[in-house]
């Protein structure tokens, strides 16, 4: 994903204990106070007038954009009715909600849905992704990353470095105890579009071989050329489920060309056709379209074309040399 970042690479420091993501009892806090409220039989009008203040403060407390001070929190509670042996636990959710994001040495330069996607992924236990045009982030090389993200930052070179190296940081995912399963589809564009040149993209290829073959918590599929068109083609996407089965699913779609990020949740249920749930039944499909012997034979061949042949550019440049009625 196209993380925007600004300062010189190494200036900021990761904590170094990982814990549970305020996104999660962040999202999980505004799913009660809407249940509770609908349980009351409340509109939010109705409550933003008894308790003094505007119903767009009780609007963004709802949806997330803001949080709840925990005196506020149980004011409301107690209008609602609820029953006190459930006011501290949610209590314990609010101060929770309100801890700081390990990813918070970026955010005076990322945005709101950026941080959320790395509070998602950073908490979550099962992490899908389907990739059309780049490998995986999560997978990628830090020489491979460089050179996506200084042509997607070719203005804005003074970001490069701490793209990157919040990049590599996201990779701690690969080795944490107890393993993060990840899934990842990709299309055969993937591999074949030399980026970095052939050495740059040869180190990449081999390194997303190692890791197919040797991580057990790995699961990568390559969509190959003749298989034709399939849903969902031109879309990154990302799907995250978590430890606790009552946490919703959570969908993260970037837009490229709109520049867009999109983030919906869901239960298992919602049938939407843009509901995480729907995207879920895409990737699965995906992943039963091609074997892990295929995908590992579509990377042998594309490692061996990039160590055979030699960059097409210079070999046109070569042709042109010996005949110079060409052009």
């Amino acid at each position: 994903m196209s993380e925007t970042v600004g300062r010189r690479r190494g200036e900021r420091q990761m904590p170094g204990a990982v814990g549970p993501d305020p996104a999660i009892p962040r999202r999980k806090l505004r799913s009660e106070l809407r249940s509770v409220r609908e349980a009351a039989g409340m509109t939010q009008k109705d409550v933003a007038g008894t308790m003094d203040w505007s119903q767009s403060k009780l609007i963004r407390i709802e949806s997330g954009a803001v949080n709840i001070s925990t005196n506020d929190l149980r004011a409301l509670l107690n209008h609602y009715n609820v029953d006190s042996a459930r006011i501290e636990p949610l209590v314990d959710l609010a101060r929770a909600a309100r801890e700081t994001t390990r990813w918070s040495i970026y955010k005076d330069v990322a945005t709101t849905e950026l941080l959320a996607f790395l509070g998602y992924e950073s908490s979550a236990s099962i992490i899908r992704n389907s990739e059309p045009f780049y490998v995986p982030g999560l997978l990628q090389t830090e020489e491979y990353a460089r050179t996506v993200l200084s042509n997607i930052e070719a203005r804005n070179p003074l970001r490069i470095d701490p793209l990157v190296d919040l990049r590599m940081e996201r990779q701690e995912l690969l080795v944490r105890q107890p393993p993060v399963d990840l899934h990842f589809i990709m299309d055969e564009a993937v591999i074949r579009r030399v980026i970095g040149g052939h050495d740059v993209m040869r180190r990449q290829l081999r390194h997303l071989r190692r890791l197919i073959e040797e991580d057990s918590n790995i699961t990568a599929r390559i969509v190959p050329f003749d298989h034709g068109l399939y849903p969902r083609q031109q879309v990154s996407y990302w799907l995250f489920e978590f430890p606790n089965p009552e946490d919703e699913y959570v969908l993260y779609v970037e837009n490229f060309e709109r520049g867009e990020h999109i983030i919906r949740e869901s239960s298992a249920e919602e049938e939407d056709q843009d509901s995480p749930v729907h995207y879920l039944e895409t990737f699965y499909g995906l992943e039963q379209i091609v074997s892990r012997e295929v995908t590992l034979d579509l990377l042998q061949d594309a490692i061996k074309r990039l160590t055979k042949e030699p960059p097409r550019l210079a070999a046109v440049a070569e042709a042109g040399e010996a005949d110079p009625q060409q052009g």
